[in-house]
């Protein structure tokens, strides 16, 4: 994955400490976890799913990796995210920004940790005739941050689950080779199959 991304200047790191110092700078590809490889960085990827360009770029990459995962979040505006592309196709993809409480992306059906957890829906496209009541019942399905880690824990890995101590091997930190886009937390999650790589 760190070549996919163009990680220049790496450097290999443990799990935590890679993982603190991509909150401050760069991306840290972490070693295999239960067949899958993430990727962190607050303000390096160059993913972002209220822009424009996010399904094209998420499809790019998932022609290289496979099957490719992006969640995002940050509680200061309520943006909240999550996408899954296999070889080139984009099956779900979804942002919702809850400062402006507008739903930025939204492409293919809910999946089935998104119905469960009452996420995923758009509202129609005209709200006029809305009352109080229409309008608590699309509230109450705005996510939020545990819920889009439910969502990545029922797809793949709930990153926050993780404990730093049982990850042993050794992951990648780096810089990206281009300049760095706006600055939302983001993760991706990259299926392996199951093959550990440092790639």
């Amino acid at each position: 994955m760190a070549d996919a991304l163009g990680l220049a200047g790496r450097v290999r790191m443990s799990f935590g400490a890679g993982t603190e110092r991509a909150y401050h700078e760069g991306i840290y590809v972490c070693p295999a976890i239960s067949g899958w490889t993430l990727a962190h960085s607050p303000r390096e990827l160059a993913l972002d799913a209220a822009e424009p360009e996010f399904p094209d770029r998420l499809r790019a990459l998932s022609r290289v990796l496979g099957e490719v995962q992006f969640f995002g979040t940050h509680r200061v505006v309520e943006y909240h995210a999550w996408a899954r592309a296999i070889d080139g196709e984009l099956s779900r993809a979804y942002c919702y920004v809850g400062e402006s409480d507008e739903v930025m992306l939204a492409i293919g059906s809910p999946s089935e940790p998104e119905r469960e957890a009452h996420v995923g829906v758009v509202p129609p496209a005209d709200t006029s005739c809305w009352g109080e009541e229409e309008w608590d019942i699309w509230f109450k399905t705005a996510p939020d941050e545990e819920k889009v880690l439910r969502i990545a824990g029922a797809w793949s890995i709930n990153p926050a689950a993780l404990d730093d101590r049982n990850i042993q091997d050794l992951g990648w930190h780096g810089f990206p080779g281009r300049p760095s886009p706006t600055g939302r937390w983001r993760r991706i999650l990259r299926r392996i199959g199951g093959v550990a790589t440092t790639a």
